[in-house]
């Protein structure tokens, strides 16, 4: 399954209330709950935010719906990988940091840097069928990757082209003034074309031991896909909790594998689903009764109990103490 990050779905209910369109509906309707978008790095079905992009288009008439949605975002919406491309000495450095980690953090998106002569290029391409409207994440992909490469290039500094395969709106005041440049359509591929001494650019913002940390933290090694699916498993299932419909045949189902691959890895991890449930319930409760202020029935709510009476029984077999009785206790008291 081709999945996108939540994160790419950042103000997409701002521009549609403001083109007059309702963006809790239109994602409902599209099988994206609220809960989805609490974690911008969960990975969500492609065809279902590529779907509802087209569908706030076609509502709004807005043919620059997807371009609008990049003009107030922040490099931080690109990922934990923001905190490592802020800091390294040159975009060059940003941009392989960009690759090296893309398969974990852009999902959909593969990039790659060419250069020849005087010139470099970044070009995206996203892989689907056909019949995608593959247009809307082009533009946010490459309006996100100016964007970026603007935040850690001197004031002022724009690419020389910005180019798309798709043909070009009737309008291109948008793209022109989120992008600060008038891009080009109908080419053969999409990328973001720069001069190659560009590369070499210092970062101003540079801090060669904040770099060090991040790189740390982020991890420097390929990736293991067992841990790598078991890290989206957890991710899937605490957005799938406060639906009450959590089960490992809909968390495999999102994650485009079978159930028994689900359930497999986690034994090789010694885990059940059963279990991983049970701790991600007991995390959020530890949050949302003793140091929160939700009603508790709320809270019940939120862990995927269709009743307080039966949260009120799974917590008291957890803590020893009803939720009420928790909340009551000075908050030295251990729980």
């Amino acid at each position: 399954m081709n999945l996108i990050r939540a994160g790419g779905l950042t103000n997409f209910h701002e521009v549609a209330r403001e083109l007059g369109l309702d963006p809790e509906r239109l994602l409902l309707e599209a099988g994206i709950t609220p809960a989805m978008l609490l974690d911008r790095d969960l990975g969500l079905p492609a065809e279902r935010v590529l779907g509802v992009m087209q569908r706030a288009t076609e509502l709004s008439g807005c043919p620059s719906f997807a371009i609008r949605m990049v003009e107030h975002r922040k490099l931080s919406n690109i990922g934990p990988m923001a905190l490592l491309m802020r800091d390294q000495p040159t975009l060059r450095e940003v941009l392989q940091v960009l690759m090296q980690h893309q398969r974990l953090h852009l999902g959909f998106y593969t990039l790659n840097l060419e250069e020849a002569g005087d010139l470099a290029w970044v070009q995206i391409s996203m892989h689907g069928p056909r019949d995608w409207p593959v247009q809307h994440g082009w533009e946010i992909g490459l309006g996100v990757l100016v964007l970026a490469m603007r935040a850690v290039m001197p004031p002022g500094w724009l690419p020389l082209r910005v180019v798309f395969q798709h043909q070009a709106p009737p309008s291109l005041a948008d793209h022109e003034r989120i992008l600060g440049l008038r891009p080009e359509f109908g080419q053969e591929f999409n990328a973001v074309v720069l001069r190659r001494h560009d590369l070499a650019t210092p970062n101003p913002q540079a801090d060669p031991d904040m770099a060090a940390y991040s790189q740390r933290a982020i991890g420097d090694g390929p990736v293991d896909p067992s841990v790598m699916l078991l890290t989206e498993v957890r991710r899937v299932a605490l957005a799938l909790l406060p639906s009450g419909l959590c089960s490992i045949e809909r968390v495999a189902e999102r994650l485009g594998v079978p159930p028994r691959t689900v359930q497999r890895r986690l034994a090789e991890s010694g885990l059940t689903f059963s279990g991983l449930l049970n701790d991600l319930r007991g995390e959020l409760a530890r949050q949302h009764v003793v140091h929160g202020q939700r009603p508790l029935t709320e809270v019940a709510g939120l862990l995927g109990f269709n009743a307080p009476s039966a949260f009120s029984r799974w917590y008291q077999a957890q803590f020893g103490c009803t939720p009420t009785q928790a909340r009551q206790r000075p908050p030295s008291a251990p729980n």
